[in-house]
């Protein structure tokens, strides 16, 4: 039961940054960090029992998107998760972000 609680509040947690990140949408933030949310948000969301791939018509883009999710192919959803939520604080903190986290 511990364990289903702390599943919850990670996911809660989780939720709450990605609400954040996509209110930074109006900050200029780099490609690769864009892109670093990218794989860390498919890799907690994705079922794992099949691969993701990205399926944009910009083929140069689906080779970036997909360099990004293998170097994070190996975490699991909730590390993953964790991951996600540590680098919307990093960006928070880097980019001086007026977010409540």
């Amino acid at each position: 039961m511990l364990l289903m609680s702390k599943q919850k509040e990670l996911h809660s947690r989780f939720l709450k940054a990605f609400d954040a990140a996509n209110a930074m949408d109006e900050i200029l933030i780099p490609i690769d960090l864009r892109l670093q949310f990218y794989a860390y948000y498919k890799q907690a969301t994705i079922n794992s029992s099949h691969f993701y791939s990205p399926n944009d018509p910009d083929q140069i883009r689906n080779a970036f998107k997909m360099n990004a999710i293998l170097q994070v192919k190996d975490l699991s959803p909730d590390e993953a998760k964790l991951a996600y939520i540590d680098l919307v604080n990093e960006t928070i903190i880097k980019y001086k972000v007026d977010i409540d986290l």
